[in-house]
């Protein structure tokens, strides 16, 4: 059996006047886009055009670790060997090994994207916690992500450092994972950014006979999203205004035969679409096209579709949910998570449209500026110093099973 050549190590910086050599786990970029997808995307973009910066990305991935260089900005580098998903995460979860320098080589800093951050031997390490909703609502969350407490815990004992995108979320890191506040920092992410519209845009869905309007809502079918309860709101809301339609736009999830009950049981049935997952242009057009767009989350770390509402014009009435009152400011509508009959009042009022949405509008055009993705790179730059500065003067982990 041939043995496979050995990594170069990456340059390592250890001042700060020096570019810092950071790995990212890029591997949620594979397949069909999540919201933690968009973050890495956007935060490699950002990353990437920093001059303190060298970055590179990885998949946790033995066939598709290929694909992610054709997805990450130029300029990200992308070199490692094969690494087999399934026995590499039962060896991280039990023995805290093998070091992630034996796939990628020598780096500074590894940013775990998502809840998980491979060991190391001599790199600083730091862990994206989306959200808690796997401690707060077990119940709402699959299987797989039940591990993600236990993980986390072990990777913070070991010093790691935790990114969260709201300080909700950091906050509620310190008080459910028992993890010291001197080694969690909030950052806000930036919003996805959407094709520009060339006006020929298909939608992908065509809307029920005599409607002309609809409220939008995008997002994986999921119990936390609590579609069901948008369902009814919607049917109340609506009840003399048959020109409107709901469009729910996402792929399905854990939720969804809930949601499909609901739908069956709805008096308003005859005017609710379900898109599915759709590509970007599409969405941008469904999202360009909506008369608002309704968040009615139990739960949420961050909020990716009220910022591109925001952004582009478009009225949001969502649920005071989490880290939704940080993100979206006093750009949304908001209401009592579960609030059905609040929820309702709120969709009629934005339909019947007048000056009051139009502010509404103007504050949620301004509201979703203070959001970019360079400054998200800024604030992970600042991280990644911190975390890098805090290593042991060796930076020796001989627990972590790298061969010298």
């Amino acid at each position: 059996m041939c043995k496979a050549p050995r990594v170069p190590p990456e340059r390592s910086a250890t001042a700060d006047s020096e570019r810092l050599a950071v790995a990212v786990d890029a591997t949620p970029l594979l397949g069909r886009p999540t919201g933690v997808g968009a973050f890495c995307a956007g935060a490699l973009s950002g990353l990437v055009e920093r001059q303190d910066l060298a970055i590179s990305a990885f998949a946790i991935s033995w066939r598709r670790r290929r694909g992610i260089a054709n997805l990450v900005p130029t300029g990200v580098a992308v070199r490692q060997r094969a690494m087999p998903a399934r026995p590499l995460l039962a060896s991280w979860s039990r023995f805290n090994r093998p070091a992630v320098e034996w796939f990628i080589g020598r780096h500074d800093v590894v940013h775990g994207s998502n809840f998980v951050v491979p060991p190391t031997r001599w790199a600083a390490r730091v862990i994206t916690v989306h959200d808690l909703a796997v401690m707060l609502f077990p119940e709402l969350c699959d299987p797989p992500t039940l591990a993600f407490p236990d993980l986390i815990r072990r990777a913070v004992a070991d010093g790691a450092w935790v990114h969260t995108p709201s300080q909700f979320v950091a906050d509620q890191a310190v008080a459910e994972l028992g993890i010291d506040s001197e080694r969690v920092r909030a950052v806000h992410l930036g919003i996805p950014a959407l094709p520009a519209s060339t006006g020929a845009e298909d939608l992908g869905f065509q809307l029920p006979e005599g409607c002309g309007r609809y409220v939008l809502a995008i997002g994986t079918i999921e119990p936390r999203k609590d579609y069901p309860l948008l369902v009814s709101a919607f049917a109340s809301a609506t009840a003399d205004c048959p020109d409107v339609a709901l469009v729910v736009v996402g792929g399905d999830g854990w939720g969804t035969r809930q949601f499909e009950e609901a739908c069956a049981q709805s008096p308003a049935r005859a005017r609710i679409v379900r898109s599915g997952y759709i590509e970007d242009a599409q969405l941008a057009a469904t999202l360009r096209q909506a008369a608002m767009l309704a968040y009615p989350s139990v739960y949420e770390g961050f909020g990716f579709p009220p910022l591109q509402a925001m952004a582009e014009g478009v009225p949001v009435v969502a649920t005071t949910a989490g880290a939704v009152p940080e993100v979206v400011g006093d750009g949304a509508l908001l209401v009592d998570p579960g609030d059905t009959d609040g929820l309702a009042a709120a969709i009629g009022w934005v339909l019947q449209g007048g000056s009051s949405v139009d502010e509404l509008v103007a504050r949620g055009r301004r509201r979703s500026r203070q959001f970019s993705w360079e400054a998200c790179a800024a604030g992970l730059d600042a991280i990644y110093r911190e975390a890098a500065s805090a290593r042991p003067l060796d930076g020796h982990r001989p627990s972590s099973g790298v061969p010298s």
